[in-house]
């Protein structure tokens, strides 16, 4: 049985979100199906051991709100996928959700659709020996996110972040609101 890429073993696309070990291989198994339905892989998380829950976080291709739905339909492929693959020993929980809007930043794109917001990043290797740094996002390159701190301007190595997510304030609501329709 030929077993999934585990994204870590990639070199690693800069749109794509950094996962390693387990989740890079749930990743691997997992994106190809998600895009194929028209949605974009946010984070893969494994939580807990001895029944552990595999948490997906996901954004429709074309801009749009996830709905029940489609949480719904990705839950399907997704369980699919995994109950063929079988890269969990023993029984798994699967949880399927929108990024939400205070949402983690896993990829490039995520860094620069929004700048200007609040985040906070959580750094694998501390940078100017901080682990932990609080700043407003300005975007991001191939290679670096970039965070404006009280500190100055950090360029954050992609690869270094360990986790990073916005931080729920009213322009952040205000950015993510849809508008009503009107009658």
């Amino acid at each position: 049985m030929e077993r999934a890429p585990d994204l870590s073993d990639l070199p690693h696309h800069p749109d794509l979100p950094h996962h390693s070990g387990l989740e890079g291989r749930l990743a691997g198994l997992v994106a190809p199906a998600l895009a194929d339905m028209g949605y974009e892989l946010v984070r893969v998380a494994v939580i807990g051991r001895n029944r552990p829950t595999v948490q997906i976080m996901a954004d429709r291709a074309d801009g749009g709100q996830i709905t029940v739905e489609d949480c719904t339909a990705i839950s399907r492929a997704v369980g699919a996928v995994l109950d063929v693959e079988d890269p969990l020993p023993g029984n798994w929980t699967l949880e399927v959700s929108s990024a939400g809007i205070d949402r983690p930043l896993t990829r490039r794109k995520d860094w620069n659709r929004f700048a200007g917001h609040l985040a906070r990043v959580e750094m694998a290797v501390p940078l100017d020996g901080r682990k932990r740094l609080t700043g407003t996002v300005l975007g991001a390159d191939a290679t670096h996110a970039r965070l404006r701190t009280e500190d100055g301007d950090l360029a954050l190595p992609l690869a270094d972040i360990f986790r990073a997510k916005l931080v729920l304030t009213d322009s952040l609501i205000a950015a993510t609101a849809t508008a009503h329709p009107t009658n």
